[in-house]
């Protein structure tokens, strides 16, 4: 299945580059990550951009809540399954995350976690929703990624505000399977 490949591309190279910029688009695609995270897109540029990364032989995950021109219902989810096809949609909308795990995409729901409360809901929502990853943010929190990976039947990833190698192998040390990025530095790794 489809679905297992893509996690175990991202566990065996664990940088995932997190493109929120058209003009950093084949910095990532020449990088050596296995999987791009679209930030950024618009309708009029999305189509080429997923095309191009998955002629590089790369995932491409669209954020959907982020996806400017287009809706953010069940039609623009149809839409970008059937037209732009990417390899899988992120987004911290539970009814996008279901719809689009019903329709076969690989989804990935992103939590941000700022207090005791949006922790405990973001746990209860992974258990009902049953996204295939889930992507805490910010990223830069050992001691909660560890605990909620140990709470969560899915893979974790951590994003935001991973500047250091030393992120990395902190977040990876954590009990994440992988960490998304900005940092053209570290899609290099």
């Amino acid at each position: 299945m489809k679905h297992k490949e893509i996690i175990r591309k991202i566990e065996q190279n664990p940088i995932i580059a997190a493109v929120r910029d058209e003009s950093l688009l084949q910095k990532a695609i020449e990088s050596t990550v296995s999987t791009i995270f679209l930030l950024h897109a618009s309708i009029f540029n999305i189509n080429r951009m997923v095309h191009a990364i998955k002629d590089s032989g790369k995932y491409a995950m669209i954020h959907i809540d982020f996806l400017e021109g287009i809706g953010r219902d069940n039609t623009a989810i149809d839409y970008i399954c059937d037209v732009i096809e990417p390899d899988g949609i992120i987004s911290t909308k539970n009814s996008n995350i279901k719809y689009a795990a019903d329709r076969g995409m690989f989804t990935i729901q992103r939590f941000f976690l700022i207090d005791s409360m949006s922790y405990d809901t973001s746990v209860k929502t992974a258990h009902a929703i049953k996204p295939h990853m889930v992507e805490v943010l910010p990223g830069i929190m050992p001691r909660i990624i560890k605990r909620i990976s140990s709470q969560l039947p899915m893979p974790v990833i951590a994003g935001g505000l991973v500047e250091t190698k030393e992120d990395v192998l902190e977040i990876l040390n954590s009990g994440a399977i992988a960490t998304s990025t900005g940092s053209q530095e570290l899609w290099q790794l």
